[in-house]
């Protein structure tokens, strides 16, 4: 029969693989153990009546443990999943505990508190962004660098093939077969378009230059005689001109005769005639048909 104040006195004062000893307390690495301290109440061999609270992956559980099953060490633990629910949880573990020890009620309350809290603590901190700090060492930092050196020479290499092989092809070296890859050619015609645009707005740009130079500068055209009426007309305007300035030299002289003009003065116009010239149409021909006159 299992006695619990012999066990508990061997285990206080002899040997415990579970005992933990520091300057201060005692200590339980027991897996069941309640509250993780090495004393009479909380040891989990040296008490025949024993409950406790477990987390596994995530599920909170109860334990219990009685005498009457001391005897079967594979059924010795009754194993109770709590609900998820704290209230509900508390709930269970005064029902199933409704008549054991005050002391291991309350504490399995206790452990079962803490366990939730450091589960909403766990699930806060997957849900959060975490930094993860990547030891590099020093080998791998030198053989990356010269694999990227390695690779820049590679391109630069590789672009001045292409490029020499782009020039033999508009001279037409090779021929007319190529054996050119679909993307090299098309880069080529990309930028012959874009070169063949640029030269023609250029173009564009310089003759318009031009003509803006040629309209500023004066221009010289030759023209053929001028006709009669064309003569005439020139005439009459060069008579209209000198009567206007005889008028205007009187005005002048008569003005400075009689004084300076005055603001409520009102000066004297010469008198413009204007003679107009009508061209008339000559007169329509109308044509008259004899008929003859027929015999009696």
């Amino acid at each position: 029969m299992q006695h619990d104040d012999v066990i508990w006195s061997v285990i206080n004062k002899g040997f415990c693989s579970f005992k933990v000893k520091t300057k201060s307390q005692k200590f339980c690495r027991n897996e069941y153990s309640l509250t993780g301290l090495c004393n009479r109440g909380s040891c989990p061999l040296a008490n025949s009546q024993y409950a406790t609270v477990r987390e596994e992956k995530g599920v909170c559980f109860l334990y219990m443990k009685t005498i009457e099953r001391a005897a079967f060490p594979g059924r010795l633990w009754e194993k109770v999943k709590l609900s998820r629910n704290y209230e509900k949880a508390l709930q269970q573990i005064s029902d199933n505990l409704i008549y054991w020890p005050y002391f291991i009620r309350q504490k399995c309350k206790q452990r079962f508190t803490k366990i939730t809290q450091y589960l909403i603590r766990m699930r806060k901190l997957t849900l959060k962004r975490q930094k993860k700090l990547v030891p590099l060492s020093r080998k791998v930092e030198k053989r990356e660098r010269r694999k990227e050196q390695k690779a820049l020479v590679a391109a630069q290499v590789e672009n001045a093939i292409e490029k020499e092989l782009l020039e033999r092809l508009k001279q037409g070296t090779y021929g007319d077969i190529y054996n050119i890859s679909q993307t090299a050619f098309d880069k080529a015609l990309e930028e012959e378009e874009v070169s063949s645009e640029s030269e023609a707005e250029e173009e564009k740009e310089g003759e318009l230059e031009e003509e803006m130079e040629e309209d500023s500068e004066a221009e010289v055209e030759y023209v053929e005689d001028f006709e009669e009426s064309d003569i005439s007309d020139i005439e009459d305007g060069d008579k209209f001109a000198e009567e206007s300035t005889d008028e205007e030299d009187k005005d002048e002289e008569g003005e400075k005769g009689k004084g300076k003009w005055k603001p409520g003065m009102r000066r004297k116009r010469g008198k413009v005639e204007i003679e107009y010239e009508e061209e008339r149409e000559p007169a329509k021909r109308q044509t008259v048909r004899l008929q003859p006159k027929r015999a009696k």
